[in-house]
């Protein structure tokens, strides 16, 4: 039976460490990082998002500044107000919640935040370093996904890693991530499905990760005996949260999985305020 890989206890060990680097960094520049997140509109899951930020922001000594704005902005406007922020030289850390109103295109915005205060990841110039392994910011829940399969201290050396999902947020850098670690990687997507190869890659992954969002896509018995499975994917379904992967028969043959909800995700939050601390120190030290 697999053991758990629980993101609550990474992130507990990590929130630790940030919290002595905050601390640190308060004594050497005398100030701490400022996190500026924008909230457009009245989205329910966004609001609990930011509250959680906020929760987690303040235990660290992170301040967090919650910046609310009408639904009908134009994306000019929110252009204009992000350039606001990047010239604010007490904003160390600029995101936007997801989702955006149907007339702000999500790249362009992206790519107008400071790379310096891209704490999500996602500008192309902190893209581009996971490419040239320079990266010191990487999206929230790729960097997530890898550290829980670093945290198992395995080799990834020539391991034979298959990433199921090729997103810009979770799949594309993911795969970059385990590349950098020299992991044979392959990732999969909705080509690999319909050209009815998507079952013997998965079982070949001596580390699978699975980021896709459809509940049960991989089945349990394609998992390899002693797999690292890694379940990104979050599905509701009858009432509860379920993942990508059919846990119940996949923890039989891996060595190490995630659950769902309990896995990435509380992770995911305390990455977000890593890559803070990481910007801060980019613009100040």
């Amino acid at each position: 039976m697999a053991k758990l890989l629980e993101g609550k206890i990474l992130a507990s060990k990590i929130k630790k460490e940030l919290i002595e680097e905050i601390s640190d960094l308060r004594s050497k520049t005398h100030n701490i990082p400022v996190l500026a997140s924008i909230l457009i509109g009245e989205n329910e899951g966004a609001k609990i998002y930011t509250a959680c930020q906020k929760k987690a922001a303040e235990e660290l000594g992170i301040e967090y500044r919650l910046k609310k704005l009408q639904d009908s902005i134009s994306e000019k406007e929110l252009i204009d107000f992000i350039e606001r922020l990047n010239r604010d030289s007490s904003v160390t850390g600029i995101i936007i919640q997801m989702p955006l109103p149907q007339q702000i295109d999500q790249k362009t915005i992206t790519s107008f935040i400071s790379a310096n205060k891209d704490v999500e990841g996602m500008h192309p110039e902190n893209l581009g370093k996971i490419l040239l392994g320079k990266s010191k910011i990487v999206p929230c829940t790729a960097k997530a996904a890898f550290e829980l399969v670093k945290s198992t201290e395995i080799n990834l050396y020539g391991k034979e890693v298959v990433v199921v999902g090729h997103s810009e947020i979770v799949g594309k850098p993911l795969s970059l991530l385990f590349l950098g670690e020299f992991a044979t990687t392959t990732v999969c997507h909705i080509g690999t499905s319909e050209a009815a190869r998507l079952i013997e890659h998965v079982n070949r992954a001596e580390i699978l990760c699975v980021a896709v969002g459809k509940a049960g896509l991989i089945k349990g018995q394609w998992i390899k005996e002693g797999a690292i499975v890694v379940d990104i994917g979050i599905n509701r379904l009858d009432g509860r949260l379920i993942g990508d992967v059919e846990f119940a028969e996949a923890s039989k043959r891996a060595s190490y999985i995630t659950p769902v909800p309990g896995g990435v995700g509380p992770l995911t939050t305390t990455m977000l305020m890593k890559n803070t601390v990481e910007a801060y120190k980019l613009q100040k030290l």
